[in-house]
Parts: C-alpha cells; sequence; structure tokens
C-alpha cells in the first residue's frame, strides 16, 4: 500500500507542506494520523491533490472542486460527480470563451492603434 508523509507528497506536487495542510482543513484530504500524530497520506489522498490540481488548472475555484469530491463519496457510481463536472464544465467553458473574446478585441484595437501610430511615423517622416 501506497503510504506518504506530508513531506513526501507535499515535494510529489511541488506544494508547501502548508497547502497540504490547508486542504486537508477544507476538508480536501482526510489523512490518517499515526499513534504520533504524524499524517499518512495513501494512493486516494494522492488521487484527490491530483484532481484538485486538475481542477485549479481548469479554473476551478476550490469550493467546486471539494463538491465534486464529496459527490463522488457519497455516490460511487461516480453519476452524481459527473453530472456536477460536467455542468461546472461548460461554465468554465463559457468563461473561457468569453476571456478568448475579450483578448480578440484586445489584439484588434492593438494592432489598429500600433497600425496607425506607424502610419504617422511614416507620415511624419515625408515632411
Amino acid at each position: 500500500m501506497e503510504q506518504y508523509t506530508i513531506s513526501e507528497i507535499a515535494r510529489l506536487f511541488n506544494v508547501s507542506t502548508r497547502t497540504v495542510r490547508y486542504y486537508e482543513e477544507l476538508g480536501l484530504l482526510s489523512p490518517v494520523r499515526k499513534e504520533n500524530g504524524h499524517r499518512v497520506y495513501a494512493r486516494k489522498e494522492r488521487t484527490r491533490l491530483e484532481l484538485i490540481f486538475r481542477g485549479k488548472n481548469f479554473g476551478f475555484q476550490l469550493d467546486e472542486i471539494k463538491e465534486m469530491i464529496v459527490l463522488f463519496d457519497q455516490d460511487r457510481t461516480g453519476e452524481r460527480q459527473l453530472k456536477r463536472t460536467i455542468q461546472y464544465g461548460k461554465e468554465k467553458l463559457r468563461e473561457v470563451d468569453a476571456r478568448i473574446d475579450e483578448l480578440n478585441k484586445l489584439r484588434e484595437d492593438m494592432t489598429w492603434y500600433l497600425e496607425s501610430f506607424v502610419t504617422k511615423l511614416k507620415e511624419g517622416e515625408k515632411e
């Protein structure tokens, strides 16, 4: 059985031990405590951290990630989790599309200004 100390799991994901403890405080992780009080992280916790960081990479908030994780614990078929994940994913995709539209508009504006500046500079050189 795979087991990790808090330092090992933090190093594995290139985060601080404080970050790992924070996720535990939020209820995202539930490590087992040894008799000496040290945390032991099993494969399940490693998988959860992979999901947390993937979710964060896609722009999900920690409360959204937690909801998706908790849904799987409540329904081991994963159906409820998948339905909610799809819903969140569609919302996030709309946000990404809106941001792309904003960036495209910004690019158009910048291109127009740069072209007008170049034209102005050329006109000034002719004089």
